[in-house]
């Protein structure tokens, strides 16, 4: 006789009895009970393993000793996930001695048998004195529909304890699937969907999905355009110029853009801004300039931050929109922190304090990310105060944070972007190579649906995007007559993204369906 489990797809990878098995479990999670008993009938699969089911029936009648016997017979137990099923049965047949006022029992069970397993002497004494306490408290007021609720509880937890095929994890057949969409996702080059993925057909995303053509061209600025970055509500997009401006255009339905205030208070060239969390607030700063933080809503200057010449490299918000941080571009001026009225929080200066050139702050609000030296990243936890060091061979222009807060990209001028994890976890970065980035300051940025892509300027007036999981653009776009220094892709409309030029423009590219305007 053929013992051999009968297969299924079109590959043969899948045996019919687990297939089933775990469409058994998920009718069984949506609540399908007639569906599922009906299947386990007709296929004689339970959604259960012999083994767990005898366990099942000796927990809800109370048969400890046969509970027990069961576990060591089971072979596909490690010693240390038998002695922690064992510890469970053990904690219940002791609470239950205590309920039924049993103390003699119970402290048998304590010391003949817990004690007996290699759990650790303090879990032990943890035990005792937790049920003891609870004794003292009136627990033997409990009545039997509560202790048939604790054997289920027990139950639940071994569930969760034991290996396959004794039990399957919870919700298995939803995971299988949605790792299989998830690995759809993953492959998929331009996957940019707000919308679910749908099971029904396999997934692949057209170049449609991301902005590959101009949509609008923005010719207010006078000058140079050195930096974009759209607000975190995707309403408005904020600008800065060489001409000493900052411009703060409105997002409108349709999708274009139209210039809502220019800031006018600068008197050298304007090359960094940032937008509050809440988007009530914006700040500029330049390299010859001092920090300003701007009213939205009036487009007023609300306060100026630092002596007269105190320059601002870069600045960043916390997520309470109520502390901000600068770095100077000043040897030994350091990192200031402020509040909303200019109060200092913070600082780490002195003279031993390198300049900053480009610093952010993660949207968790757990990390200050610092650029020192050229070449070294410094990510600093806020509350711990523990520090990490990136070292770069070659010179760091700037630095942008991912949404999600998990990941860091650098461009350097060797021409490549890497591409770090925050939290330390890769060895070596991801690198992302095509662009030109020799002499000037060229930013780049995350973007897309939970920030899937990286875009950057060139200086050979292209556009380049990359999917992050990929190291060769995907998408190169043209349309700039001079450097792009920088690009910003709007969080809420995934198929937008802008970016400044040299050309004193600003150009707002949206997917191929999109009409074309200038």
């Amino acid at each position: 006789m053929d013992s051999r489990p009968t297969m299924l797809g079109p590959k043969g990878l899948i045996k019919k009895h687990e297939f089933v098995r775990t469409i058994i479990q998920c009718l069984y999670s949506l609540d399908y009970k007639k569906s599922a008993v009906s299947l386990e009938l007709e296929s004689g699969i339970s959604c259960k393993s012999m083994d767990f089911g005898l366990l099942e029936s000796h927990i809800l009648n109370g048969n400890w000793d046969a509970c027990i016997d069961t576990l060591y017979g089971l072979n596909e137990l490690t010693d240390e996930t038998r002695a922690s099923a064992l510890f469970l049965v053990c904690r219940q047949r002791l609470l239950e001695c205590l309920i039924h006022g049993d103390d003699s029992s119970a402290l048998s069970v304590l010391r003949k048998q817990v004690s007996a397993l290699q759990v650790g002497r303090e879990k032990v004494h943890d035990l005792a004195f937790g049920l003891f306490s609870l004794k003292e408290m009136g627990l033997g007021k409990v009545d039997g529909e509560v202790i048939i609720e604790l054997r289920k509880k027990l139950l639940s937890e071994m569930e969760k304890l034991l290996p396959p095929p004794l039990t399957l994890p919870e919700r298995r057949l939803e995971h299988l699937v949605e790792m299989a969409v998830s690995g759809q996702i993953d492959s998929c080059m331009y996957h940019n969907l707000v919308d679910p993925v749908s099971l029904y057909e396999d997934h692949r995303c057209g170049r449609d999905q991301i902005p590959t053509e101009t949509t609008q061209i923005l010719t207010d600025h006078k000058n140079e355009v050195w930096f974009v970055q759209f607000s975190n509500n995707g309403e408005y997009l904020a600008s800065s110029s060489s001409d000493c401006t900052a411009i703060i255009w409105k997002v409108l339905e349709d999708g274009k853009l139209t210039l809502k205030h220019t800031l006018r208070s600068h008197h050298n060239p304007v090359s960094f801004v940032s937008w509050s969390p809440d988007d009530t607030m914006l700040l500029t700063c330049g390299n010859a300039e001092v920090l300003k933080l701007w009213d939205v809503e009036s487009g007023t200057c609300k306060h100026t931050f630092g002596s007269h010449g105190f320059t601002v490299s870069s600045c960043a918000w916390f997520p309470d929109s109520k502390r901000l941080v600068c770095g100077s571009s000043d040897a030994e001026k350091g990192i200031y922190m402020w509040d909303r009225e200019g109060n200092e929080i913070k600082a780490w200066k002195g003279t031993r304090m390198p300049k900053v050139l480009d610093l952010a702050v993660t949207p968790d609000g757990e990390n200050l990310i610092s650029i020192f030296f050229d070449k070294e990243i410094r990510i600093l936890n806020v509350t711990t105060n523990a520090e990490r060091v990136i070292s770069e061979k070659h010179s760091i222009t700037s630095l942008s944070v991912s949404g999600d807060s998990k990941f860091l990209v650098v461009n350097l001028s060797s021409q490549e972007i890497h591409m770090w994890d925050v939290d330390g976890k890769w060895v070596k970065p991801l690198k992302y190579t095509g662009h030109k980035q020799e002499r000037y300051v060229i930013r780049s940025c995350f973007g897309g649906l939970n920030s899937t892509f990286i875009a950057s300027g060139s200086e050979n007036s292209q556009v380049y995007i990359w999917n992050r999981r990929r190291p060769n653009p995907i998408e190169v776009l043209s349309g700039h007559k001079m450097t792009v220094n920088c690009v910003s892709w709007n969080r809420k409309r995934p198929q937008m993204l802008a970016s400044a030029s040299d050309d004193q423009t600003i150009r707002i590219w949206g997917p191929s369906s999109s009409k074309k305007t200038a």
